[in-house]
């Protein structure tokens, strides 16, 4: 079923409450009462079409319409993907670790199972700490820096010069696979781990990774299928203005 304009919100989360995270991004939080998709949005000076292809791609992972998410302004997708890198280091990874640590010190577990668990949730942590701060301070502000060039039509030879000294192709190949990592993790607990005392807890860590990990794929396609071929479009814009105002010069 896919979500549209004119349900209710509530309608949404009892649909689907995996949302509510993809929800909060959009600054959107419970309490809507009756309101619709469509009015909450408006409340809230929220694209509804752009809301909508995101709620729904999220929803049904068979369900990713490239080109109209690729007619958005990546500024528009920018925020959006910065709002799921603060819910991932802000939140979700802390909430893990928090889990696993009460977990390891337990008693249950010998040493080397506990240093084995926290060990590499430390370095899957620090990797994609390490993704996402390259992103957010090189990537992001790169992409923002040439989507304003290009909407400025009084932009100088220098200034289109200098913002296309940078090419999305560097990310591109340097874009880690930082959810393959996951799948590890996930095999240590399933495979290698022995049973605790708080089995319970053990399982909701496993499910939360698994949440992460479904979350990361759906991040990792709206970066690599939509943001990039939409700066790719806007480089092949820069060039041909540049050369077109080198010529007439």
């Amino acid at each position: 079923m896919r979500i549209n304009k004119d349900m209710k919100m509530a309608e949404v989360i009892h649909l689907n409450h995996h949302l509510l995270p993809v929800l909060n991004r959009f600054d959107i939080h419970l309490g809507f009462g009756e309101r619709s998709v469509e009015t909450v949005c408006r409340d809230h000076a929220l694209n509804i079409d752009f809301f909508l292809e995101i709620v729904n791609t999220f929803h049904d992972p068979s369900y990713f319409p490239v080109r109209h998410l690729q007619s958005f302004k990546a500024s528009m997708l920018i925020d959006y993907l910065q709002k799921t890198h603060a819910y991932y280091l802000d939140f979700k990874i802390p909430e893990i670790r928090q889990n696993i640590r009460q977990i390891t010190q337990e008693g249950s577990l010998q040493n080397s199972h506990k240093k084995l668990l926290e060990d590499f949730f430390d370095s899957y942590q620090h990797e994609l700490t390490t993704h996402i701060n390259k992103e957010e301070q090189r990537v992001y502000p790169y992409v923002i820096s040439l989507e304003n060039t290009l909407d400025n039509p009084a932009s100088t030879v220098k200034e289109l010069q200098e913002i296309g000294r940078y090419s999305i192709l560097e990310y591109e190949e340097d874009h880690d696979d930082v959810e393959a990592k996951l799948f590890d993790l996930k095999n240590i607990i399933i495979k290698y781990l022995p049973t605790s005392k708080n089995n319970k807890l053990l399982n909701v860590i496993l499910h939360d990774i698994f949440e992460l990990e479904r979350d990361l794929n759906n991040h990792g396609h709206i970066e690599d299928l939509i943001l990039v071929p939409i700066v790719e479009n806007m480089e092949k814009a820069l060039r041909a203005r540049l050369n077109k105002l080198s010529a007439n010069v």
